[in-house]
């Protein structure tokens, strides 16, 4: 038998040595099997390539046992959503805090409305938004969550009661009941402010049939991040915008079709596709729709997702026609809603937009210390060829009456609820059917909350934090658990008895 060259040695070794990782490497759950053999084999291919120098990988999700916390300044002035931060404010001395926090004081406080107080349970505050592991990091802003689809295999209907958080470089991914999170995912010098989950049907090597759940995130970078949760991996990258993304959306009734909306006063919708056997994507754009000014919330009209958009922006409300059987790509705001009575007065920042249910559409925004609620069938019908066209309202709900913004509000339809934080660390939560059932005329003053939650004024360190800005709050469809994420590294988890 002839001998080897040097390099033909070389390249056997090499060979050898993945085929001896891919064989003899053994981790991971049974169900990630092809993911774990593919990515060992990547990884020792790379470890081969480098001379067995350590490999470097950017986009690694970082799994932790607990929440960590970071302290991190603004880099940038995009990263500052909130104009004239309010300070927070801790007693008596430096903001101290460990994860997850002490002893909770306070309690829900229910309006005099008549009707009886929702009873919820504060379970968990924890700080997971981590750069060097910081203990005393309080300046964090925690910008967007949102829960995972409930769908199981075998479960359908089933409830979630995970939740992925966003704020500074990291993406967290929270089970409510135990508080443990599940997964971190980090990149270094990003600023996440959105996050957007999706399942996906996709097909494995042998065939079969898997769902995925999906999640996308994107911030300062103007990148879209396509992550695995379950495998802890970041398997795509949509270079979507040259400036920072204000927030995202995956449309209800197509499951690949995210749109994305950025600094740069445009919303696109991207058909991200299936994972190829590889495990990667390939994201196509569908459609560029401009905009005035930045848009900051985006919403699928709920009775028809496939043939118009709501964004709230800060110059106003504005609709697009989306249909993708029209044949021009590039398209204008079609409509924009204004709110004001008696006159057509537009250009108010709406920095909160949300359905109720099919119809009902609940903004804030557009007028100091409350929230809408409009129609958007009888919106529509009186439109006619207008391009400006007033809302017609049904109620207005009582709110803070804080000037600050960005406080995004957000909607339970399956229980008829609204929610929004505010400046204060409370939580506004309104049921809202009794007063969608009355008949008209409706009263003229705005209607008083179901429930006011009360900051809970958490302990730690002997440290009381006893205020913060709740930026948004969530809750899954059953209402089971409500998550508030606030301006100081802080996600706040409570659960409903």
């Amino acid at each position: 038998m002839a001998s080897l060259s040097p390099e033909e040695k070389a390249e056997k070794a090499q060979s050898d040595f993945v085929r001896s990782a891919v064989r003899d490497v053994r981790y991971g759950p049974e169900s990630l099997s092809e993911f774990t053999q593919w990515r060992v084999q990547m990884i020792s291919e790379e470890l081969v390539a480098s001379g067995g120098t350590q490999v470097h990988e950017a986009n690694i999700l970082e799994r932790l046992p607990k929440a960590t916390v970071t302290q991190e300044s603004r880099a940038s002035p995009v990263a500052l959503k909130r104009p004239d931060d309010v300070p927070l404010n801790l007693s008596p001395k430096k903001r101290v805090c460990t994860s997850p926090l002490a002893h909770v004081e306070g309690s829900p406080v229910a309006s005099d409305g008549g009707q009886p107080a929702l009873k919820l349970e504060p379970l968990h505050f924890l700080q997971c938004h981590s750069k060097n592991n910081s203990p005393q990091d309080l300046e964090t802003q925690l910008w967007a969550c949102a829960f995972e689809p409930a769908w199981e295999e075998g479960h359908a209907g089933a409830t979630s009661q995970t939740v992925a958080t966003c704020g500074g470089e990291a993406v967290c991914v929270i089970d409510c009941q135990t508080g443990i999170v599940l997964h971190k995912y980090k990149t270094p010098g990003e600023e996440f402010f959105s996050v957007a989950w999706t399942s996906l049907t996709v097909v494995t090597q042998a065939g079969h049939k898997k769902r995925w759940s999906v999640l996308a995130a994107a911030g300062l970078r103007g990148q879209v991040r396509l992550l695995h949760v379950r495998a802890g991996f970041c398997c795509g990258v949509i270079r979507a915008h040259k400036r920072a993304i204000a927030t995202l959306c995956f449309s209800p009734t197509h499951e690949t079709h995210l749109f994305t909306a950025s600094y740069d006063k445009r919303i696109i919708l991207w058909d991200i596709g299936v994972p190829n056997h590889d495990y990667e994507f390939q994201a196509s754009q569908l459609l560029t729709l401009d905009t005035t000014s930045t848009p900051l919330r985006v919403c699928p009209v709920a009775s028809c997702p496939d043939a118009y958009l709501l964004a709230g922006c800060e110059g106003g409300c504005c609709c697009w026609d989306v249909r993708l059987d029209q044949p021009q790509k590039r398209r204008v705001c079609e409509v924009e809603f204004v709110f004001s009575e008696g006159s057509e007065v537009s250009g108010r920042r709406v920095d909160g937009l949300a359905f109720v249910n099919e119809d009902v559409v609940a903004s804030k925004g557009n007028s100091l210390g409350t929230i809408c609620l409009w129609s958007w069938s009888q919106t529509w019908v009186g439109r006619g060829s207008q391009s400006t066209v007033a809302v017609v309202v049904l109620a207005r709900l009582q709110w803070s009456p804080t000037e600050l913004a960005y406080f995004s509000l957000s909607t339970c339809p399956d229980k008829g609820i609204v929610l929004c934080g505010d400046e204060e660390g409370n939580v506004w939560i309104y049921d809202v059917r009794h007063i969608l059932m009355q008949q008209p005329p409706l009263p003229a003053a705005p209607q008083a909350p179901t429930q006011i939650l009360k900051w809970p004024q958490p302990r730690a360190l002997s440290q009381t934090v006893t205020k913060t800005m709740v930026n948004t709050v969530v809750t899954n469809p059953t209402f089971t658990y409500l998550t508030a994420l606030t301006d100081s590294n802080i996600v706040a988890i409570w659960k409903r008895h």
